[in-house]
């Protein structure tokens, strides 16, 4: 393979989209909540991504092979989205092409769901979402809708790199990251992240 990341064309991609960025990390949040979002709105794979780096799986749907990591669209929304987990040294390869693709499509603005591990996670009744953006605007835009903004600490995982490499391009970016669990699926932080998603 000349490249070690491409992205491989299956259908019609809009331009001046909004993308959503859903890839494993702690409670599998983006991946649950933009799972949710391609069906409710009935999302059609647009591209998938091929890569050495990744593990040689297929995911199978109704006896159907398809890549673990695709790509959703429809006509303003297009959205990234893996079935399965992408090995450490593969995130850095794979973060940077999708934004790279994104920005040759004229992307509005990039979305990054994922999970922040809390302790006593079981305790919490009310899942709360915090927010960081790539600018001062869009922080006021974040705040302005009642999500409370991440001020210091470190971001791990596959959504900081790609709000790093968007700050790069000067993409507008946003991060959505809910209280989660470490080590389980979290549908309930999954749900808060996806109702204080654009759409």
């Amino acid at each position: 393979m000349s490249e070690p990341v491409k992205v491989v064309k299956r259908g019609a991609v809009p331009n001046n989209a909004l993308m959503l960025h859903g890839l494993p990390d702690v409670g599998l949040v983006g991946l649950i909540a933009t799972s949710h979002i391609i069906t409710q709105l009935k999302m059609n794979e647009v591209a998938y991504v091929d890569s050495e780096l990744l593990p040689p799986v297929v995911v199978v749907h109704e006896g159907l092979p398809f890549a673990p990591l695709r790509i959703y669209g429809n006509t303003d929304l297009i959205a990234s989205f893996a079935e399965a987990a992408i090995p450490a040294k593969a995130v850095q390869p794979i973060t940077r092409k999708l934004v790279e693709w994104g920005h040759a499509k004229k992307v509005k603005m990039m979305v990054a769901m994922g999970g922040i591990p809390v302790q006593d996670r079981q305790d919490i009744e009310s899942v709360k979402v915090y927010g960081a953006a790539s600018n001062p605007a869009l922080l006021k835009t974040l705040s302005d809708k009642g999500i409370e903004i991440l001020q210091s600490g470190f971001m791990v995982g596959p959504y900081t790199l790609i709000m790093r490499y968007c700050a790069e391009r000067n993409i507008p970016a946003i991060a959505l990251l809910a209280q989660s669990f470490y080590n389980y699926p979290d549908p309930e932080a999954a749900a808060a992240t996806s109702k204080s998603c654009p759409k």
